[in-house]
């Protein structure tokens, strides 16, 4: 209908022409052919507009949380707020970025922050592999590449892939991926790795995360892992990585070789979900072996049942210990028992309560912790 009209408005400015200035045939052929390709160049800038806004996709997530433990601190936090914002340039060239904003705020008080925790290009290089380059979350784990509120079960996520994997976790590199007829799909990436700061005392893993931010990149990491779901029900996977020095040349006892060896396990029955996971560094370092943290490990074990389609119980069993080779015990311990209520799909609703048996380092003693959280989350 518009390019009628528009298609109208030129022969009648084209008539009123002839009739004032009376062209000859071929003038007014000129001054028609002048005006249908003005038409045309505007009809191809509204499909090139029309192309860009059906190619980008705006996506997101957010979660709310109150935590409250006995003898310890009451507290509700804004934890998340992220935005994703996808652009298709072609079938084959993507681009995925993922925008977060933690606790709420972020200005000199340190209690939040804005961080970009995605921005990479992928390539198609045939309809079962692609390539990606930039800034992408490490394929290892569960809750690290997917981690929106109503996909898992807890209000917190879990301490093991927190403290150990350690989820967040994303790095600046190059990866391929590819997957078979047969169920098995195998990811491989080079990127940049951690940076423990052992001269401030620093030995755990999540200490090393760099987030990309001017980040030393004098010894990359390599990740590999292969996953299975050719069964109905069933997820197997198994992630390595090593790094030859996650100290970045700081440390005074040498280079710290490190190896991360993670399996888990996951296998759904109708309403029925079992998940097992495990995770471990091996560090060949004199500092590092010096306080145990040679060994860092942890594994969980979790069993959910939908009730219904809007509600669903957990309860996890978690042990995780950022100093296993430490001849004292030195291990954490919690068991975790909840609901999740989901009024729409991409929304949920939490609650869930906790007991543990936490190591102190500050004296080298174990405490009970207890306490319940109640979180709300969605996704879009």
């Amino acid at each position: 209908m518009k390019t009628r009209l528009i298609t109208a408005a030129a022969l009648t400015a084209a008539a009123t022409t002839a009739a004032a200035q009376a062209p000859s045939n071929a003038e007014l052929y000129e001054i028609i052919q002048a005006q249908q390709t003005q038409i045309e160049n505007l009809q191809n800038q509204s499909s090139s507009t029309s192309s860009f806004g059906g190619r980008t996709s705006l996506g997101g997530y957010g979660e709310l949380h109150y935590n409250n433990i006995k003898d310890g601190r009451d507290e509700i936090d804004f934890h998340r707020f992220v935005l994703f914002i996808n652009h298709e340039f072609n079938d084959r060239v993507r681009l995925f970025t993922e925008l977060e904003l933690e606790h709420a705020l972020a200005d000199d008080s340190g209690k939040g922050a804005v961080e970009l925790e995605q921005a990479y290009i992928e390539f198609d290089i045939s309809d079962k592999l692609q390539a990606k380059g930039g800034l992408f979350l490490v394929p290892v784990g569960i809750l690290n590449e997917t981690h929106e509120p109503p996909t898992f079960y807890g209000v917190e996520r879990n301490n093991v892939e927190n403290k150990i994997i350690p989820t967040t976790w994303w790095e600046a590199g190059a990866g391929i991926n590819g997957r078979t007829e047969g169920g098995f799909s195998w990811d491989f990436a080079v990127h940049s790795g951690l940076n423990i700061d052992t001269t401030a005392g620093k030995t755990k893993i999540r200490d090393g995360r760099q987030k990309v931010a001017s980040a030393a990149a004098d010894d990359p990491a390599a990740t590999a892992r292969i996953r299975y779901t050719g069964v109905t029900g069933l997820d197997l996977a198994a992630t390595v990585q090593y790094q030859a020095d996650i100290t970045q040349g700081t440390d005074a006892a040498g280079d710290a070789a490190a190896r991360l060896l993670q399996a888990h396990a996951i296998y759904q029955a109708g309403e029925t979900k079992l998940t097992a996971f495990y995770a471990t560094w091996d560090i060949d370092n004199a500092t590092f072996e010096a306080v145990g943290a040679d060994e860092q490990t942890g594994y969980y074990l979790e069993a959910s049942q939908k009730l219904s389609d809007q509600v669903g119980v957990f309860v996890r069993h978690e042990n995780w210990d950022n100093r296993a080779g430490n001849a004292t015990d030195t291990k954490n311990d919690q068991q975790t028992l909840g609901v999740n209520y989901w009024p729409h799909e991409n929304v949920v609703l939490k609650a869930d309560i906790f007991t543990a048996e936490i190591f102190d380092t500050d004296d080298a003693s174990r405490k009970d912790k207890e306490g319940f959280n109640l979180g709300i989350g969605y996704q879009f």
